[in-house]
C-alpha cells in the first residue's frame, strides 16, 4: 500500500508539472477586446442581420449589417490560409445557408459563439492573402451599422511576413488558456466540498458547439442534437442521485479539446463520455447505428480514422491554430496509468454496448478505436460514443425522436451506474 501511495503521489507530481509546460503559441487567438455584460436574453445582444461578399480573386470584400456598431479584432492564419474576426457575441439572424458558399478570395466562412461573451466568424480562404483593410460604419441615411473586412491576394512571403508576431495587434490570453466557461463553479472546485460530497463525478461532453456545427442533415445540426442527448443523460444520472454530473457545455459555446479534457481532470472524474453524431459522405455509401469508440495509438479501421481525424479538427473549425499538446509524459508511472485507465476505459465500452444493444440499434461494428485527443486523459476512464449517423434516414428520425432520447438515454444511465458502482465497490475493498 505505501508503494503504491508513493506512485500515485510521484504521479501526481509529473501531472501537474507536465500541466505547467509552457503552451504560448503565436497563433492563438483571442476573444473580442470588449466583451458585453452578461444577459440571458439573446435579443440583448448586438443583431447580425445579413452578410455578404463581393469582389474577385484579387480584391474581395465582406460586409455584415448589425443593429448597432462593435469592436472586433482580425488576424490571418496559415495552413490552411484563414481570416478569424472576433467580436462581442453577437444574436446571428442571418439566413440559412449563409457562408456556405464563397467569392474571390473566401472560399465560405462559418459563424457563431466561440465563448461566452464573445462570438467569431472564421474565413477558408483560396489562398494567401492580407487584410487590407477592416472598419466599422455607423448607421446612416438610412443603413445599418457594418463591419467591413477588405482582403487582398498576395503571394507566401508577404503573407508569412504579415503574421509575424511584430506585426500582429497585441492579443488578450488565448481562450484555450482560460479555465472552462461552461464551468466556472467547478473548474476549480472547494476540495472542503469534494471530500463532503464523495460521490463519483461524471462528465458529459456534448460535441462540438458555438461555431463548430458538426455534421449537418436536413436542416439538423450535430451540436444541438448531442446537447439535448447529454441534457437528457444529465438529468437521468442526477435523479438517482449517486454522481456528481457535470456537462462540459450546456449551452450553444465552443469549447476548446483540450479544455474538455481539463474539465476532467481538474475535477477527478471517474468517468468521462462524449457525445457525438457522425455523417458518412455520400460517396462513402450509407452506415446506421450506435457506435462506442475507446482510445488506440492505431485506428481500429478506415472509417475510425476518418471520424478521429475530423473530431480532433475542431479547434482548427473554430479558428485556432494549435498543434496538438503533448499529452505523455516519459515516464513509467505516466505509461503505468495510461494502461490501467485504457484497461477501464475498454471494461466500460464492453459493458455500454452490452445496455445500448437491447434499446437502440447499433453499428454493425459497434466497438472501435482511434486516436480521439479528447479521450486523451491519462487518468480517467473515457470513451466517445456516435450515437447515430444524421446521413441515415432512419437514424436521423431516431435523434430527433424524444421516445428514442428516452430509451437510449436509460441504457447509458444503466450501464455508466452498473460500471462505477462495481468500479467503487472494488476500489472500497481494495482500500
Amino acid at each position: 500500500m505505501a508503494s503504491r501511495a508513493n506512485q500515485r503521489v510521484l504521479l501526481g507530481c509529473v501531472l501537474l508539472c507536465a500541466a505547467a509546460l509552457p503552451c504560448a503559441d503565436s497563433s492563438r487567438l483571442s476573444a473580442a477586446e470588449n466583451q458585453p455584460q452578461p444577459s440571458v436574453v439573446a435579443a440583448n445582444f448586438p443583431i447580425a442581420s445579413a452578410a455578404r461578399l463581393a469582389g474577385d480573386g484579387k480584391q474581395t470584400r465582406f460586409i455584415l449589417d448589425l443593429d448597432q456598431t462593435v469592436s472586433f479584432r482580425a488576424v490571418t492564419l496559415a495552413d490552411p490560409y484563414r481570416v478569424v474576426v472576433d467580436v462581442p457575441q453577437l444574436n446571428f439572424q442571418l439566413p440559412s445557408g449563409t457562408g456556405a458558399g464563397g467569392r474571390g478570395l473566401v472560399k465560405a466562412f462559418r459563424y457563431g459563439l466561440v465563448m461566452p461573451g464573445g462570438s467569431r466568424i472564421v474565413f477558408d480562404l483560396t489562398g494567401p492573402a492580407k487584410i487590407a483593410n477592416s472598419y466599422v460604419l455607423e448607421a446612416a441615411n438610412a443603413q445599418p451599422a457594418r463591419l467591413v473586412l477588405e482582403l487582398e491576394e498576395v503571394d507566401r512571403a508577404a503573407f508569412v511576413q504579415s503574421i509575424a508576431p511584430e506585426n500582429r495587434p497585441e492579443l488578450r490570453p488565448a481562450i484555450a488558456d482560460a479555465p472552462p466557461a461552461t464551468v466556472p463553479a467547478v473548474a476549480t472546485p472547494d476540495v472542503g466540498q469534494q471530500k463532503a460530497d464523495g460521490r463519483p463525478v461524471v462528465v458529459i461532453d456534448p460535441g462540438h458547439g458555438g461555431i463548430d456545427n458538426g455534421t449537418q442533415s436536413s436542416g439538423e445540426s450535430e451540436k444541438n442534437l448531442v446537447l439535448a442527448f447529454g441534457r437528457a443523460l444529465r438529468d437521468r444520472l442526477e435523479k438517482t442521485g449517486k454522481f456528481r454530473v457535470v456537462m462540459t457545455r450546456d449551452d450553444d459555446t465552443f469549447i476548446p479539446l483540450n479544455d474538455r479534457v481539463k474539465v476532467a481532470r481538474t475535477l477527478k472524474a471517474a468517468l468521462f463520455v462524449s457525445i457525438h453524431a457522425d455523417a458518412l459522405p455520400r460517396a462513402e455509401g450509407d452506415a446506421q447505428g450506435a457506435t462506442i469508440y475507446t482510445l488506440s495509438d492505431k485506428a481500429s479501421d478506415a472509417e475510425a480514422e476518418r471520424l478521429a481525424d475530423a473530431e480532433n479538427r475542431a479547434d482548427a473549425i473554430a479558428g485556432f491554430n494549435l498543434a496538438e499538446e503533448p499529452t505523455d509524459v516519459a515516464d513509467i508511472l505516466i505509461d503505468l496509468t495510461q494502461r490501467e485507465t485504457r484497461t477501464f476505459s475498454n471494461r466500460f465500452a464492453r459493458l455500454l454496448m452490452g445496455e445500448m444493444k437491447s434499446t437502440v440499434r447499433m453499428h454493425k461494428h459497434p466497438l472501435k478505436s482511434a486516436g480521439f485527443r479528447v479521450l486523451k486523459a491519462p487518468d480517467v476512464p473515457s470513451v466517445l460514443v456516435e450515437i447515430g449517423y444524421v446521413s441515415n434516414k432512419g437514424d436521423l428520425e431516431h435523434l430527433v425522436s424524444e421516445g428514442w432520447r428516452s430509451r437510449a438515454v436509460t441504457s447509458m444511465a444503466e450501464a455508466i451506474d452498473g460500471f462505477l458502482t462495481k468500479r467503487m465497490a472494488t476500489a472500497g475493498s481494495s482500500n
